[in-house]
């Protein structure tokens, strides 16, 4: 599946450093606005134990991960929204993105440049929500002047629409993200026929300095207060110390430099996670001996769907699934063990999958 995130902020906050630990793709990371100015992309790797789990009892010949993309958006500034800083390629690439991790900077460090001059991540949230949410009152505008055109038909439904439409816009004027807003479900196809970019989903990253990574500080204590009634996540880390541990060759080392710093695993492992929940996604497995394979899929999908993703036969010619709950397929030990427990269940076209099943598919082309 092709989803994206995307990692924006003000430039200097830390966004290409994180993505270097994310990723091992060594993108600039630089003490200067738009040290990026394209897009840097990443296929980074989804930790799951469970996987590693499962492989154990099957001694597979691979092991394969499911994965995501992440886009290292270039830094917003001020202006963005009418073209400042090259602001409309940097929205514009904002708009190709299925969800948005918005990193603020907390930490002091008089050798880093910040934008504005000093540290205020509240601020600097404000600066980038006005900067999407005026690209988003210009999109809607736009929309608007159409609908309004074709409800002078009368046409219930259009002039519905109107109505939606200036709610939209109502609530992006008085500073709230569309994300914010509740609609009903021809509201909500409205909403994301227009692509706006403050209706993406968020997770909000604490950039803080190895002192404040398991506790925070005070920039982040007043940043989560700021965000408290936002549908959103907040994580902290430090992208100074994700930058040291990618560096280290060895699990051994790395585990050894996460025990001095008092953390039980790197900090980008919990932001991939939080990533793949943001994007409304679950994984499903494939257990055999050529291989133990995480499969990804969106949460609410059914059993034909989530063949699908191995290879549209499947989907097509779907006749049913054998399905091991992940906790009993562990508790068992084997596929066998699990059979003669009656612990497969076999499920039709109807059946939606759940997070953590082990599935095999029978299907017929």
């Amino acid at each position: 599946m092709a989803l994206k995130c995307g990692i924006v902020g003000l430039p200097n906050v830390g966004k290409s450093t994180l993505f270097n630990a994310l990723t091992s793709a060594k993108a600039l990371a630089a003490n200067y606005p738009f040290a990026t100015k394209d897009p840097n992309v990443g296929i980074i790797t989804v930790p799951d134990s469970r996987l590693d789990e499962l492989a154990k009892l099957v001694n597979p010949q691979k092991i394969l991960p499911t994965t995501i993309e992440i886009l290292d958006i270039a830094g917003l500034i001020k202006g963005a929204s009418q073209g400042e800083g090259l602001g409309n390629q940097f929205l514009a690439n904002i708009r190709e993105v299925d969800a948005i991790i918005h990193v603020v900077r907390c930490f002091e460090n008089g050798n880093v440049v910040h934008v504005d001059g000093e540290v205020d991540p509240v601020r600097d949230k404000e600066t980038i929500d006005t900067e999407l949410m005026l690209k988003d009152l210009e999109t809607i505008e736009k929309r608007l002047e159409r609908l309004k055109r074709q409800a002078k038909s009368g046409n219930k439904e259009d002039i519905k629409q109107v109505e939606v439409a200036e709610q939209i816009k109502a609530h992006l004027e008085s500073f709230q993200p569309a994300r914010t807003l509740s609609l009903d479900e021809a509201g909500q196809e409205l909403m994301a026929d227009m692509f706006l970019l403050t209706a993406k989903p968020i997770l909000y990253v604490c950039n803080v300095d190895e002192e404040a990574v398991n506790d925070g500080n005070e920039h982040t204590e007043r940043f989560k207060a700021a965000v408290a009634d936002e549908p959103a996540e907040v994580i902290l880390i430090s992208a100074g110390i994700e930058a040291d541990i990618a560096e280290l060759e060895t699990m051994e080392e790395r585990m050894e430099f996460l025990e001095e710093m008092g953390l039980e695993e790197p900090g980008v492992n919990r932001l991939i996670r939080a990533s793949y929940k943001l994007l409304n996604l679950i994984t499903y497995f494939t257990a055999g001996e050529k291989e133990v394979r995480a499969w990804t899929i969106q949460k609410g999908w059914k059993a034909p769907q989530a063949a699908g993703v191995i290879h549209t036969d499947f989907e097509k010619g779907f006749i049913r699934a054998e399905v091991i709950k992940y906790d009993d397929y562990i508790g068992l030990g084997s596929e066998q063990a699990v059979k003669e427990a009656g612990k497969m269940a076999v499920e039709g076209k109807e059946y939606v999958v759940t997070d953590g099943d082990v599935m095999n598919f029978r299907f017929n082309v």
